[in-house]
């Protein structure tokens, strides 16, 4: 709000560079979407080492 406030535009919506914005949040959610699946991988490897007898 206060940046909009001192930006001195008529709607809030023309302060923000929504495309900007746009871009940075696809680029957070491919980064987090390539760490879930990494996490997930990791998880399922380790699940199988548990499973496996020891010698």
């Amino acid at each position: 709000m206060r940046k909009h406030k001192d930006s001195g535009r008529a709607t809030p919506t023309e302060s923000v560079d929504l495309e900007a914005e746009n871009r940075r949040l696809r680029a957070e959610l491919t980064e987090a979407k390539r760490a879930n699946e990494m996490l997930r991988r990791a998880s399922a490897f380790f699940a199988a080492e548990l499973d496996r007898p020891s010698k």
